[in-house]
């Protein structure tokens, strides 16, 4: 018997052909919905079976603005809440993983399992915790938008612990700390010179799951009486139903364009990492 050691193969490994078969299919499979929605916004209900811009235009014309001023309110609420969550994922979230992967790696476990949580928690089930607290709320610092990003912020936890623990499991960050910390540099000049620069790509990657949950949600904000833009969107819809289609493209369209700035954000920092050898 040969003492050489032989690889097996894997039990399935597609071809090219089999490859672009496979992303072919995925690819219809979002394309079919995205086609549908698109051509549906493009009815003109005035011509049979015609085509025409004219539910866009509608939506920025200016003699619409009273029926739709929901949307464009519970837009700027929504913009709103995304820069509550992420000032929370940025100087909450972020710090703190960092300093129980440095200082308190027992602490890894208990942390994780408060992160991920709420995802086993339905919306309203959060709202009957929480709607007390907002009523105390609401009687001091007023009903305002943005005390509504703390409970995003907790909703967020899941997805963005899991985009930034991922990046952290792939980054020797305790090496990085000891080694700029070994030169000289405070701990601020390591977390914000050392270490983010290297976590960029899960710090973005968290960035963009925590303004796709803020811009989706309608639950928790319907029940505590907060209009943001999914809550407007029920409303206006009612008159409506192509305005509610049209900035669901848009938010996807959004979506995909801060997809590809992440990529490209962390190609600029892959090769500004890469330094050539003397």
């Amino acid at each position: 018997m040969s003492g050489a050691v032989r690889e097996s193969a894997p039990a399935f490994a597609p071809g090219v052909i089999g490859s672009r078969a496979i992303v072919g299919v995925i690819g219809l499979l979002f394309a079919i919905p995205i086609v549908s929605m698109a051509e549906f916004t493009l009815r003109d209900s005035e011509s049979a079976g015609g085509h025409s811009l004219v539910h866009w235009f509608a939506l920025f014309d200016p003699a619409n603005r009273a029926s739709y001023a929901p949307i464009w309110v519970g837009l700027g609420n929504s913009m709103v809440l995304c820069l509550g969550v992420a000032v929370i994922v940025l100087f909450l979230l972020v710090p703190t993983m960092v300093l129980i992967a440095l200082r308190f790696p027992r602490l890894r476990r208990p942390f994780e399992f408060l992160c991920l949580l709420p995802i086993s928690i339905p919306a309203i089930v959060l709202v009957v915790g929480l709607a007390p607290v907002y009523l105390v709320i609401g009687r001091t610092i007023g009903t305002g938008i943005w005390p509504l990003s703390l409970a995003y912020g907790i909703t967020v936890l899941p997805y963005a612990y899991r985009a930034i623990q991922a990046n952290i499991d792939a980054v020797d960050i305790s090496t990085l700390a000891e080694a700029a910390r070994s030169l000289g540099a405070g701990w601020v000049t390591v977390l914000l010179k050392v270490l983010a620069p290297n976590l960029r790509t899960g710090i973005l990657a968290a960035l963009l799951l925590s303004v796709a949950v803020v811009l989706g949600e309608f639950t928790i904000a319907s029940l505590l009486n907060r209009p943001n833009l999914q809550t407007a969107l029920f409303v206006v819809n009612k008159q409506d139903p192509y305005v509610a289609v049209i900035l669901s493209l848009l938010a996807l369209g959004f979506a995909f364009v801060l997809l590809l700035v992440i990529d490209r954000g962390a190609a600029i920092g892959g090769r500004r990492g890469i330094r050539p050898s003397k």
